[in-house]
């Protein structure tokens, strides 16, 4: 890659800070960026120990690693894996990303340190907008002093020399893809950074290909809407869609994603500026482009965290509600009963005591349902449940539940249960049991008294079919499109006890079981749900 005057202008614009010192650790030279960013004059930094630059907590420590790193100079991020902080002129300290390089001047060895504020990593999505708002006023100064900078290496050869020396090195170590292209976007110029995370070599692309190569044509016909809309501007090439913006001096940073020679794609932030004669004529421009591929991800895992969250924060605040209305009635009954236990004293007040004791009974069970179920929920969203299969004869199976839950149903409801195919069955049997007392649970809390519940279970072809029917009150078209939602209940159901947590429970229980919930209901005629299982 060979220097041009480029390179000095590169120098004084850069977007990140640029401190070099000699073997003794004095600043040679420092750029305007690095200046505004630590809050001196020029006057006041050269010739000073660069520690003036680092908290003083760590100036031992730094001496001792500039030492040792003069004496094994290596392009090299700085403090790999550690969290580096600098101090501005104020005393105001901030993280940076630090990546160091080097090279002979004289005979002497001066290093180059390449320092970027990374405060705005470490804040949420709303600080990057800020950025973005002083952006636009920083590249109009960069432009201007860019012009300047053109204009003194025409009347300095000597500066000029310096100047190539200094910029060849950056060009070589910066942790930047710099890319530089005539007026007409043909690329003049590709810095190592740029080779690397791109995949080209100079000599497949220099005075060959446009830096439209690198770009997305979804993305550029995107940027040509907006430019349509913003400025009704409708340009036809791809290149003057990418700088128009940078022509009318609207500098901003904005996002992309660069096509490798690969093709895979990675996005990146760019900065586009125009590079300019000594008569204010375009010549070309100068694309400074990160790739922010960590910071997409950490931007997403952020998103996530908030929105799962979220979800947490909404199901505490259910719960809450849910229990303040389902624990009143079961705890007012076992209130009501304990005291009129303590009236009927005698023993001719026996059955009294007894009929009291069933409803505190009836009620603590109740409570525990509502309990277990919530604590089912929270085990399923922390992936603590596991499936255990076994085999089992599944018609033994069905057959204890229905017993077991029988002495639950209403007055005269009745449990009819028939089995069709193979015996036997691999699957969670406790899952299933789960599935099984939640679906006959809701039957007969939804159905009248004398009513038939219909079980059947159907195994063949590697599936396991379950169905549960009632002839209740049935599920109106609207509330079924909800009925697997957490704490989702019906509009005719407001006077029946229950947490609706239940479906949502029985449905993640199902899918755990590689399975699935289908159903079929009729206000007023009744519902039938339908566990489908894909056996192993």
């Amino acid at each position: 890659m060979q220097s041009s005057p480029q390179n000095y202008a590169l120098f004084n614009n850069s977007s990140m800070g640029i401190v070099v010192v000699n073997d003794k650790g004095e600043i040679q030279s420092i750029n305007p960026f690095a200046l505004q960013l630590f809050g001196y004059s020029i006057e006041e930094i050269i010739g000073k120990h660069v520690e003036m630059l680092i908290p003083g907590r760590f100036h031992h420590k730094h001496v001792h690693h500039r030492d040792g790193y003069i004496h094994d100079p290596r392009s090299r991020p700085m403090g790999l894996g550690m969290d580096l902080f600098a101090v501005k002129k104020d005393g105001t300290e901030f993280p940076v990303e630090v990546s160091l390089g080097s090279y002979k001047n004289n005979g002497d060895n001066n290093v180059i340190a390449f320092v970027s504020d990374i405060t705005v990593r470490k804040k949420a999505e709303e600080e990057i907008k800020k950025l973005n708002d002083e952006l636009e006023a920083t590249v109009e100064q960069r432009t201007k002093e860019l012009r300047e900078t053109l204009y003194q290496l025409q009347i300095s050869s000597e500066k000029l020399q310096d100047a190539l020396s200094y910029q060849k090195a950056l060009l070589d170590n910066a942790g930047a893809m710099i890319i530089a292209t005539d007026e007409n976007g043909i690329i003049k110029l590709l810095n190592p950074e740029a080779s690397l995370n791109l995949g080209y070599n100079d000599s497949e692309v220099i005075n060959k290909n446009s830096i439209i190569l690198f770009h997305d044509k979804k993305e550029l016909e995107k940027k040509r809407k907006e430019l349509i809309r913003k400025y009704g501007v409708n340009l036809e090439d791809d290149f003057g869609v990418l700088v128009e913006e940078s022509r009318q001096h609207i500098h901003e940073e904005e996002e992309y994603r660069y096509i490798g020679k690969d093709g895979t794609t990675f996005p990146v932030s760019v900065t586009l500026t125009t590079i300019l004669d000594n008569a204010g004529r375009i010549t070309g421009f100068m694309v400074i482009a990160f790739d922010i591929s960590r910071r997409k991800k950490a931007e997403e895992d952020l998103r996530n965290a908030l929105e799962k969250e979220k979800e947490l924060n909404e199901l505490k605040s259910n719960f809450v509600s849910m229990a303040s209305h389902e624990f009143r009635t079961p705890l007012s009954t076992i209130l009501s009963s304990a005291y009129l236990i303590e009236k009927y004293a005698t023993s001719d007040d026996q059955l009294k005591r007894e009929k009291h004791l069933q409803r505190i009974i009836s009620s603590v069970n109740m409570l525990t349902d509502i309990l277990n179920d919530f604590l089912s929920v929270g085990k399923i969203e922390e992936g603590k449940i596991q499936v255990k299969p076994i085999e089992f004869n599944i018609e033994t199976l069905i057959s204890t539940i229905a017993e077991e839950i029988k002495n639950n149903l209403k007055k005269k409801q009745e449990i009819t249960y028939h089995h069709e195919g193979n015996p036997n069955a691999v699957t969670d049997a406790s899952l299933l049991k789960h599935i099984v007392m939640n679906l006959v649970s809701n039957a007969s809390k939804f159905s009248p008294e004398n009513t038939s519940i219909e079980m059947k279970t159907v195994c063949k072809d590697h599936q396991l079919s379950l169905s549960v029917k009632d002839h209740g009150i049935g599920i109106s078209k609207v509330d079924q499109q909800h009925l697997m939602e957490r704490f989702f209940r019906g509009a005719n159901v407001s006077n029946i006890q229950g947490t609706g947590l239940g479906l949502h429970i029985v449905s993640k229980y199902a899918e755990l079981m590689n399975g699935s919930v289908t159903y079929k209901s009729e206000l007023g005629e009744g519902t039938e749900f339908i566990i489908t299982i894909n056996l192993k």
